[in-house]
């Protein structure tokens, strides 16, 4: 026959709640103590969010202004130039225009870092995209003497995406390509259909790019050769644009054989 010592029963039980008690007190610690670093941390991305855009306006009107004044020179305001007065003044203007650019993407990353931008979804053609991107960059091409080419389907399904973001994605990919081909090279666009969405392949002949060059590429003011224009921010953005759509970016490269990026874009859902 078992004897049972209830007391003794009575005796761990009460420990064991206690015990749970405790524990239960200590996890609701921790909680509240996370709770306080996520708000801490949320009020930091806000507060940096809000420097990053002082600081662009700042950056962007005085820019603008110069912009337009020499805009307005090179046009013949208030009278001819001499061919070293226009090429000062063009060299200025590429300039300011490159800086207005990066104030525009740095406020827009800080937007995204700090959870403050989510993509506007429209039912978009990527096919028209690609095409009007193509268009407007012919022009920069143009100068340098490539060929830029875009290849599409006749007709394209739909996929829910941010126009204006997927426009600015397929820019920085065309420019970076553009930057980094020679003269007379040629870039392709090619999109595609796939079970699961649509895929853009952009594709330079340009030099490529070494192993060390391609694991820095998606950091931020790593450009893809240690003198060259443009701070390599373009391609982070790409790179979040993308992500922010669920799609994923690749690239292949080799130096010398030039670059292929491969974005995918997922369809309805």
């Amino acid at each position: 026959m078992v004897v049972i010592d209830w007391w003794l029963v009575a005796a761990v039980l009460a420990g064991v709640a206690v015990g749970a008690g405790v524990a239960v007190a200590a996890l609701h610690r921790r909680s509240s103590r996370l709770r306080a670093e996520l708000t801490a941390l949320e009020r930091l991305a806000q507060r940096r969010a809000d420097q990053v855009n002082a600081l662009s306006h700042e950056l962007r009107t005085p820019l603008s202004m110069i912009k337009g004044t020499t805009d307005l020179l090179l046009e013949g305001t208030p009278g001819p130039l001499t061919p070293a007065q226009e090429k000062f003044l063009t060299v200025a203007a590429h300039q300011s225009t490159q800086v207005i650019g990066l104030c525009e993407s740095l406020l827009l990353q800080a937007k995204i870092e700090a959870g403050l931008f989510t993509p506007r979804l429209e039912r978009v053609d990527v096919g028209v995209v690609a095409r009007d991107v193509v268009a407007a960059m012919r022009s920069l091409t143009g100068q340098r003497q490539q060929r830029i080419t875009v290849d599409t389907p006749q007709v394209m399904p739909w996929i829910p995406a941010d126009p204006l973001l997927l426009t600015q994605a397929l820019t920085n990919l065309l420019s970076n390509a553009s930057r980094f081909t020679t003269t007379g090279g040629s870039i392709n666009v090619r999109v595609m259909t796939m079970d699961s969405g649509v895929a853009v392949y952009v594709t330079d002949d340009g030099a490529g790019m070494t192993r060390n060059e391609r694991e820095r590429l998606f950091r931020r003011f790593a450009t893809g050769r240690p003198l060259a224009d443009g701070t390599g921010l373009g391609l982070v953005i790409t790179k979040t644009i993308v992500e922010l759509h669920g799609g994923e970016i690749m690239v292949h490269t080799a130096s010398a054989r030039g670059t292929t990026f491969l974005l995918t874009l997922p369809g309805r859902s």
